[in-house]
């Protein structure tokens, strides 16, 4: 599976539909064979933090599929040759593709919550995907992508042989494990998808459905979780406004150049 993309912020972002998206992640994941795919869905926070970490980005670069989850991404892309048609988020593609895969019998493996929360979890994800076949790892807050617990994740999804993993534990630790055990992973799917099970189980709220459209679902949750989330709101929001305007300086390059001119 391919999608078209655009080159914004030094990545490759899948230029698709959600609906696109979830269907054709849900052909990866019934598909048998090959290494495990990596997706990964950056916002604007995720967005400074790699500018930041030129090593991390270039690991976060190699993702398979990489979709817009922040609605200033989908903005940002007028500047750029070709548009991003929606946003594409990790919220989001967790309930679509967990309520099919709970009908076809697609295996499903989560890494996230609090140490001890398993049979919580699991119970939470029966009631509201009937039917699903899952296994949750919950780990400790020390978590290390390669250290004894990233080892034992890799155990425990080996052993179980999911169609799609989940990880749920935050940038970068989820995106450090899943590329540092891509390649002996049996698993098809790997979806970088940070705080998306709080959501998609009803533990926390998504903001109305107007706000997410208008770009506003950041008011919603720094509302709800102020003291946690003010830093990334507020500090890495006025930074991103300094990448956009040398991302539209690269992006008008790009354009005369396309044209013959001389940046």
């Amino acid at each position: 599976m391919t999608f078209p993309t655009v080159h914004l912020f030094g990545l490759d972002i899948c230029a698709t539909t959600f609906a696109d998206a979830a269907s054709g992640l849900l052909d990866v994941a019934s598909t048998d064979g090959g290494a495990a795919r990596i997706v990964v869905t950056p916002n604007v926070d995720h967005i400074v933090r790699l500018d930041a970490d030129a090593d991390f980005k270039t690991l976060y670069r190699r993702a398979d599929y990489i979709f817009a989850d922040g609605m200033p991404l989908i903005w940002a892309s007028r500047l750029a040759p070709a548009r991003l048609p929606e946003r594409v988020t990790g919220s989001d593609l967790l309930v679509a593709l967990a309520r099919v895969a709970s009908q076809q019998h697609i295996r499903i493996f989560v890494i996230g919550g609090m140490p001890g929360q398993e049979s919580m979890l699991t119970a939470a994800f029966a009631r509201v995907y009937p039917g699903i076949e899952l296994e949750i790892y919950c780990p400790s807050m020390k978590f290390d992508p390669q250290g004894e617990e990233g080892q034992e994740a890799l155990r425990r999804v080996n052993a179980f042989k999911p169609g799609i993993v989940f990880v749920c534990l935050g940038m970068p630790k989820q995106e450090r494990w899943a590329f540092a055990h891509r390649d002996a992973m049996q698993a098809q799917l790997v979806m970088c998808v940070g705080a998306a099970m709080e959501f998609a189980l009803g533990f926390k709220s998504r903001a109305p459905l107007w706000m997410q459209r208008a770009g506003l679902e950041w008011c919603w949750r720094l509302a709800s979780e102020p003291r946690r989330l003010w830093r990334r709101y507020i500090v890495q929001g006025s930074r991103f406004a300094g990448l956009l305007r040398r991302e539209w300086q690269q992006q008008k390059g790009v354009t005369t150049n396309n044209k013959g001119g001389v940046k």
